[in-house]
């Protein structure tokens, strides 16, 4: 008697530590809300493909998933906040290509290491960025604003998100193929640039296409130029940087999903598949093209090689650019 209730104890306990391994827990997930980090201010392009993406998993999913927008430090702070987090599926963030590889070669300290203390979980979406000019400066072209530029040296200031984002190194970018003098004012985040450029603040910059799209359509910004090889259907009247004056010039940005190191396999799996899913209906394709964005779901592996090789592609115009880490 006195052994079979011993043997009852160990299978008892056998139980309970099988319940509490990572698979098992996976399997359960989730069984509460989820918070989505985005580290950047609501209204820009990472924060579009986080809401639409995390509203679209709020279903599936059967939990709500929060938005916690962190901005700061190029991102750097929402992402500091990830790598922080339990690795349990319960924190994951939208980032972009700014804090996930560019940060690296701009910084000589930030508190993650992109291929060590991230777990890769989807690709979501590019987004061309939108040469875009304030009403007032007289020019309706790509030429129009380089010939200006030129015989105004360092008179004409473009905003950015921020130093050393997409959005100002594809701007850097331009400056240097133009051979244009500039001034460059950074702002904490796209949407306050946009409304930088609205009010007249700064006179041109690259934006991503959702957050500048309204104020183009209403005419209190003028689109000179895409950065893709192709014009895109969101601006179909836009021609590219490269047609319009720049010939082979191409910059663009993305976004995707990431959560902090060794999360469980299982949950990671479950996210892609829903993530994919999402991106993959006919109606949200629609909806992201209208609204200047491409959709491009990826496995966890893909999206890990495509980080890889964008670490080292940045670097590489990083210094182009001539940016010294800080």
């Amino acid at each position: 008697m006195i052994r079979n209730e011993s043997a009852a104890r160990v299978i008892a306990l056998a139980i309970v530590a099988l319940a509490l391994t990572p698979a098992a827990q996976a399997q359960s997930w989730p069984s509460k809300s989820i918070r989505m980090i985005v580290p950047f201010p609501a209204g820009g392009g990472v924060d579009y493909i986080g809401r639409l993406v995390g509203n679209s998993l709020s279903s599936r999913l059967g939990q709500q998933v929060v938005i916690d927008n962190r901005a700061g430090a190029n991102g750097i702070l929402g992402l500091q906040v990830l790598v922080a987090s339990p690795a349990d599926g319960y924190t994951i963030a939208a980032a972009s290509g700014g804090p996930l590889v560019i940060n690296p070669h701009i910084y000589r300290k930030i508190p993650y290491d992109t291929l060590r203390d991230l777990t890769p979980i989807a690709n979501m979406s590019g987004y061309p960025y939108v040469l875009v000019v304030h009403p007032s400066l007289p020019v309706k072209s790509v030429k129009e604003l380089i010939a200006l530029a030129r015989a105004r040296p360092g008179e004409i200031a473009y905003s950015s998100p921020g130093v050393g984002n997409g959005q100002h190194l594809g701007t850097a970018l331009f400056v240097h193929a133009a051979k244009i003098k500039v001034l460059h004012i950074p702002y904490k985040g796209n949407a306050p640039s946009v409304v930088a450029l609205v009010s007249g603040e700064a006179q041109f910059t690259f934006s991503s296409i959702p957050g500048m799209l309204p104020h183009i359509r209403s005419g209190r910004a003028r689109a000179l130029g895409v950065g893709t090889a192709q014009r895109i259907p969101s601006l179909p009247d836009v021609p590219t940087v490269a047609e319009a004056g720049l010939p082979g010039f191409e910059v663009y940005g993305w976004a995707g999903m990431v959560g902090p190191a060794h999360m469980p396999r299982d949950v990671v799996q479950r996210l892609n598949k829903e993530i994919v899913e999402t991106l993959r209906q006919k109606d949200v394709i629609e909806r992201m093209i209208g609204d200047g964005t491409l959709p491009i779901p990826s496995s966890p592996e893909e999206f890990a090689a495509y980080m890889k090789s964008e670490l080292k592609k940045w670097g590489e115009v990083v210094k182009l650019a001539g940016i010294k880490p800080e």
